[in-house]
């Protein structure tokens, strides 16, 4: 063969060979002895159906003999019936268990998956990779498949397993084919299957990448759809009445994709479909014609020609769809592509912001917690795709057993500092160090497990309250009796002051936060934030001891945010705490603040020297002060009170009576909230 030749056809076998490699690597999965089983049975499934052609065919070969008048015998009509109809009840009966045998692959194989999917998102990418858009177009078209929403590999496994039942049946039929014709029509007939199935096939894989390039899109109509049909925005859909612009923009998307799918369609099957029809026909022609011209010539006897008939019914209907392998194959082994290809994206976004670790230095485990102090030296930080630097060159000292607020408007770089100190991310440059030890050079996974940390964004889980606070540290079960497990969790439900709140929930402990559930109930913004400090303190039981509070009480009501800072230093004791907050009032009890501008320090010390100092500290205290003043005078508070003078710079270094009190909720009578720093700005 011409090496021109050659190549494209090494290329082209290549291709379709290497579709099946992924499907043949997941059938471990599901068990060797499983697959063999399943294997077993659909080759027994497939050939069956030839014994009873072969059956039939030699009662219709035997049927002029018993109707001779002359010697009327029926008893040679039933052995070869009874193999008939004895293969075709055997094939009843194992039809059942084929299917059952095909369900726990299915099962098998996608709990694997599922399980590497859940492992490549939560623990094997970084965060930047989580928010880059095409990883997340990869991460929907595999979830897709486990919410059933399309096909999983768990078909795809058992759709290819249903393949040996079909191409057991074709190569029967060619081998009984070339018994009562010879050797060419029945290579014919077989090729002529294959070039059929094959082009199809071809077709329907062109088809289903088309489908995967239409991703975005899919997941932009599921959110619709989800956000239309879920209790999530019900409330805010009705009262600003948006209800019908959403549908409009539904049907309108919906459309769209449509359009383009139905346009792809016609172009990608229609046109190959009348092809590879032709062909089957022509096929189908020249193996009738050659059992004719053999019946002819006396070459066929009546067993011959029945038998023949018959089996060339399996090659000539090979081309069409196989519903219990086709789409199963084909868009299964699409989810398990997105899902390796997510896991490979991950990794390679994973390793290009991972900083490198220093030369010299092997992987070491944290102390329980820092001795000395968490230092941030010339830290520089962008986010991925921004194009803005957050943190530039920052320098601070988090010593250890104190609290460090850290304050500033939005956009300063708290959060992100946030992340950088959890490992969410690592620095574009600078270094974190803990104890003088580079925070790279420690697993993300053995310095997570000893922080707290409550997320302004924490996760509010359709489980139980118990649960809900047992999330901070879920291995703590592990090595603890039921008893001092009992003891952690009521020490943390009385830190974060929520025992009033589990006691008149239903079931108390064992009430699901969700009205979704039986028996289960919602809670307010104020309450679930109280679940969540239960849940950074119950990781403090655990043994964490760096605690991290992303506006804490930014959903408790006045008197609560003031009851819990009140408390705050007891609460925090012998921890390295850092608090953030826009509230001033909440963060002038720590040891120190910290002043985040333009992703650098701007200013720290305690409160007291910040308000000494009469810089940006003193200057948006006395401003959010003021304006609370003005929020309390509107909300009734008579001109005079406490809640109206606002401090001056000599008093608030500490010779005024305002200094222990200080503006905020305690100043005043009324609930109302004081400003944040955004709207001081």
């Amino acid at each position: 063969m011409p090496e021109a030749t050659a190549t494209p056809l090494r290329a082209f076998l290549a291709r379709r060979t290497g579709q099946w490699l992924p499907i043949l690597g997941l059938m471990p999965a599901a068990g060797r002895a499983t697959v063999a089983a399943t294997a077993l049975f659909n080759l027994v499934l497939g050939l069956l159906p030839l014994g009873f052609v072969v059956g039939m065919a030699e009662v219709i070969s035997r049927v002029p003999a018993a109707l001779d008048p002359s010697d009327r015998d029926w008893s040679g009509l039933l052995t070869p019936f009874a193999l008939g109809v004895a293969a075709l009840v055997l094939q009843q009966l194992l039809a059942p268990f084929q299917q059952y045998l095909a369900r726990v692959v299915v099962r098998r194989v996608d709990v694997h998956c599922a399980g590497r999917m859940m492992s490549a998102s939560l623990a094997g990418a970084d965060v930047a990779a989580l928010e880059d858009p095409a990883v997340l177009t990869l991460l929907g078209n595999a979830r897709e498949a486990f919410q059933r929403t399309t096909l999983t590999p768990g078909d795809a496994v058992a759709g290819l397993l249903a393949l040996v039942a079909r191409y057991g049946q074709l190569a029967g039929a060619v081998v009984l084919l070339a018994f009562v014709l010879g050797p060419w029509p029945a290579l014919a007939a077989g090729a002529t299957a294959l070039l059929v199935r094959f082009g199809q096939r071809g077709s329907l894989a062109r088809f289903a990448d088309m489908w995967r390039g239409l991703g975005a899109r899919r997941r932009e109509l599921a959110y619709l759809r989800e956000l239309g049909s879920g209790p999530s925005a019900a409330k805010e859909i009705r009262i600003l009445g948006i209800f019908d612009w959403l549908a409009a923009r539904h049907d309108a998307r919906s459309d769209r994709f449509l359009r383009t799918l139905w346009k792809a369609r016609r172009r990608l099957l229609f046109a190959p479909f009348l092809w590879f029809t032709a062909a089957g026909l022509a096929g189908a022609v020249v193996l009738l014609l050659a059992v004719v011209r053999q019946a002819l010539d006396g070459e066929l006897g009546l067993f011959g020609l029945a038998l023949a008939l018959q089996t060339a019914l399996v090659p000539m209907r090979f081309g069409v769809y196989f519903p219990d392998s086709d789409a199963q194959t084909q868009f299964g082994l699409q989810a398990f592509h997105a899902l390796r290809d997510f896991e490979r994206q991950t990794g390679s976004a994973t390793a290009r912001s991972a900083a490198p670790v220093p030369e010299g230095r092997a992987a070491v485990e944290p102390a329980a917690g820092p001795t000395a102090a968490i230092r941030f030296e010339k830290v520089g930080f962008g986010y991925p795709r921004s194009g803005r630097t957050v943190l530039d060159g920052l320098d601070l000292d988090l010593p250890a057993g104190r609290s460090t607020a850290i304050v500033g408007l939005n956009g300063a770089g708290k959060t992100t500092l946030v992340k950088l100190l959890t490992k969410l991310y690592e620095p574009d440059s600078g270094r974190v160090t803990v104890d003088g030890v580079d925070l790279r050079t420690i697993a993300a996974d053995a310095w997570q497990s000893r922080l707290a940390v409550i997320f302004q964004d924490y996760i509010r889980y359709e489980l139980t309250a118990r649960r809900n606070i047992t999330m901070g540290a879920p291995h703590l079960a592990e090595g603890l009796s039921a008893a001092a497990l009992a003891a952690a969790l009521d020490a943390a439900i009385d830190r974060a002051d929520a025992r009033a709140l589990i006691e008149g929930l239903p079931q108390g402990l064992d009430t699901v936060l969700s009205q979704r559930y039986t028996g289960g109930q919602d809670l307010s913004g104020g309450q679930w934030q109280r679940i969540a400090l239960a849940r950074a303190f119950y990781a403090v039981e655990a043994g964490a001891r760096v605690l991290v509070l992303d506006e804490p009480t930014a959903q408790l009501d006045v008197r609560a945010e003031s009851e819990f800072f009140d408390r705050f230093l007891a609460l925090t004791e012998g921890l390295t705490s850092v608090v953030i907050s826009h509230r001033f009032s909440t963060v002038r009890r720590a040891d120190h603040i910290v002043v985040l501008d333009g992703g650098r320090v701007a200013e720290r010390g305690t409160h007291r020297e910040l308000l000494a100092r009469d810089g940006e500290y003193a200057r948006l205290f006395r401003l959010q002060a003021a304006r609370f003043g003005e929020a309390e005078d509107e909300a009734g508070t008579a001109p005079g009170t406490e809640a109206e003078s606002v401090p001056g710079p000599a008093d608030e270094a500490g010779t005024g009576p305002e200094d222990e009190a200080g503006p905020g909720p305690e100043a005043g009578t009324g609930e109302t909230a004081p400003p944040t720093l955004e709207s001081a700005r």
